[in-house]
């Protein structure tokens, strides 16, 4: 059984399509954030609810199918609402019913290990950011027992070891954070996880940005982390 784990997806259909095709899998396990972002969000959805067997939600899901806020950084909530209007537009009753009802936290078990599913940590399944060396990780393992963590939210592909647990984070499928632009992922086979990079079309999605009317300021700082894998500094604030 290979299992592909991805996470933050956003509404990237050509960074969604280059990891399904990157290596063959079984199994889809998605760690949420599917909008936000990525000018196709209403096709990235679809392909979700197609394919994956296990989803979780994540905060750009909520806020979208809610109307709460996601609790990020102004100025990239201001990025989100942009294109959170064209899912808005396209987004079935079905699909926001299906983001709604996304459980917050699931565990799944595979060769024997127990794996915690969460968008972003046990104590704040929507909104924690938690990166690989934070002390707090050791807090979270002891809230909720498992022998791997998958978590996303970072947009920041990792590995990491806390009192025996491991834990990982895929990255970011349609917008990563982390110096590469490449869409990430990770497989699991035989209860081992491995971490991979798909190259994708970024300039596609660019060209979508545009071609959904995406005004050409945030057109330009979306298209500056599709491109890079690394946020402005102006956004940093």
């Amino acid at each position: 059984m290979r299992t592909l784990v991805i996470s933050d997806v956003h509404g990237n259909i050509a960074a969604l399509e280059a990891v399904l095709d990157a290596e063959p899998w079984d199994e889809l396990v998605c760690l949420g954030d599917l909008v936000g972002y990525g000018p196709e969000p209403a096709a990235c959805v679809e392909l979700i609810r197609r394919h994956a067997g296990v989803v979780v939600q994540g905060n750009r899901d909520r806020a979208l199918a809610d109307g709460v806020p996601p609790r990020c950084r102004p100025s990239f909530e201001e990025l989100a609402e942009v294109t959170h209007a064209i899912a808005r537009a396209e987004l079935t009753p079905e699909d926001l019913a299906f983001l709604r009802g996304l459980p917050r936290w699931l565990f799944m078990e595979r060769a024997s290990r127990r794996f915690l599913l969460v968008h972003a940590a046990p104590s704040a399944p929507l909104y924690r950011y938690r990166e690989p060396h934070d002390p707090a990780w050791s807090r979270e393992v002891e809230r909720a027992r498992a022998d791997v963590f998958l978590v996303g939210h970072t947009h920041r592909q990792f590995e990491a070891e806390v009192e025996g647990v491991r834990i990982v984070n895929p990255g970011s499928v349609g917008q990563p954070k982390d110096g590469d632009p490449t869409a990430a992922y990770a497989l699991i086979e035989d209860g081992e996880v491995r971490l991979g990079r798909a190259s994708y079309p970024v300039e596609a999605t660019v060209e979508g940005l545009a071609a959904r009317g995406v005004p050409p300021a945030p057109r330009r700082q979306l298209a500056a982390i599709l491109r890079s894998g690394r946020v402005p500094a102006l956004l940093r604030a």
